[in-house]
C-alpha cells in the first residue's frame, strides 16, 4: 500500500515551528487545538514514528520531527509553486459563528450577502454561546461572530439593539412563594439580568431549570418549568408566550467580533449584512436604529 502525506498536516507542522507552540499554531492555521492535535497523530501514525516530545510543560521536535520539518518544508515550496505556475487559486473558507437566539433569522441572509460578494469562497457556520464563540474568535478558530452582549461594555463592533422579553407556557404560572427561573448555566449574562431585575422587583427567585443551549431553556419553559428571559427576535418562540407584568427587561446589544488579522472587506461586508438585517426587521427597526 502506498503512503501519501496530506498537505494540510504538512502545513500544520510547519505552523507549530513557526509560532513556536501547539496554541499559537493553532490560530495561526484557524483551527481549534484538539484538530491540530489530531493532524500531529495522523501524520505521526502515517509516518511510524514521533515526531514531537514533551519537555517540561511544551512539546518539542523529536529528531525524527526536525527531519519530516525540512522535508515538509521542501513539499510545501514545490507544491505551492506549481499551483502558482497553473495559476490555481487556493480556495478559502469563511467561518461565522453565531449566537442561536439569531441563527434562523440572520444566517440565510448573511450566507447570501457574503456568496454573492465572495462566490469563491466558501461559508462555514458555528453555532454557540456568545462566550464560546468569543474564545474561538480569539483563537482563530472562527473568523467573525455575532454574539449577545447583556452588558453593553464587551469588545467588537455594534450590531444593533434587541429587545429583551419574559417568556412562560402559554398556561398561567401557579402561584408560589419563590418565582421560578429557567436560565442557561453560568456564565450568562442574560441570567445575570434576570436574577437582578427580580431580586429589585421583591422576588425571591429559585433556578428551576438550566441548559447549555437555547433549545434546552425554551424545552424548560414550554414544559411549565418557569419562565425564562430571552431576545425577541420575530416573535415569540413556537409554544411558549410571552409573559407581562413583570420588570421591563431593556435590550440586549448584539455585536460582531473578528479574528486579529481577518480580511477587512470580509469584516466589513459581514456587519454591514448584520446592521441591514435588523433595519430590515419590522419589530427592532427602531430599537436598532436608536
Amino acid at each position: 500500500m502506498s503512503i501519501s502525506l496530506d498537505i494540510e498536516h504538512l502545513r500544520t507542522l510547519v505552523a507549530i515551528a513557526e509560532s513556536g507552540g501547539f496554541t499559537k499554531a493553532a490560530a495561526v492555521r484557524h483551527i481549534s487545538q484538539p484538530a491540530l492535535s489530531q493532524h500531529v497523530r495522523l501524520l505521526e501514525r502515517t509516518l511510524k514514528r514521533r515526531l514531537f516530545e514533551k519537555d517540561g510543560r511544551t512539546m518539542r521536535f523529536t529528531p525524527d520531527g526536525e527531519r519530516v520539518l525540512v522535508e515538509a518544508r521542501k513539499i510545501l515550496a514545490t507544491h505551492d509553486a506549481s499551483l502558482a505556475l497553473l495559476e490555481v487559486a487556493n480556495p478559502t473558507t469563511i467561518t461565522v459563528g453565531c449566537v442561536e437566539h439569531a441563527v434562523e433569522q440572520m444566517l440565510p441572509e448573511l450566507l447570501r450577502t457574503l456568496t454573492q460578494a465572495f462566490p469563491e469562497t466558501g461559508t462555514r457556520f458555528e453555532i454557540g454561546r456568545s462566550t464560546q464563540l468569543y474564545d474561538s474568535v480569539a483563537k482563530g478558530s472562527v473568523d467573525l461572530a455575532f454574539v449577545l452582549d447583556p452588558s453593553g461594555q464587551a469588545a467588537g463592533h455594534e450590531v444593533g439593539l434587541l429587545p429583551l422579553h419574559w417568556y412562560a407556557a402559554p398556561r398561567e404560572p401557579v402561584a408560589a412563594e419563590t418565582f421560578s427561573l429557567v436560565a442557561f448555566e453560568e456564565p450568562c449574562g442574560l441570567r445575570e439580568r434576570a436574577l437582578a431585575l427580580l431580586a429589585e422587583a421583591g422576588h425571591q427567585v429559585e433556578v428551576t431549570a438550566t441548559s447549555t443551549t437555547l433549545e434546552g431553556v425554551l424545552a424548560g419553559v414550554r414544559a411549565g418549568l418557569g419562565t425564562a428571559l430571552l431576545p425577541g427576535i420575530g416573535g415569540s418562540p413556537h409554544g411558549i408566550r410571552e409573559r407581562t407584568g413583570l420588570p421591563a427587561a431593556g435590550t440586549a446589544h448584539l455585536r460582531m467580533i473578528a479574528r486579529r488579522g481577518l480580511d477587512p472587506e470580509i469584516e466589513e461586508t459581514a456587519l454591514a449584512a448584520g446592521r441591514d438585517f435588523l433595519a430590515g426587521t419590522p419589530s427592532l427597526r427602531l430599537i436598532s436604529n436608536a
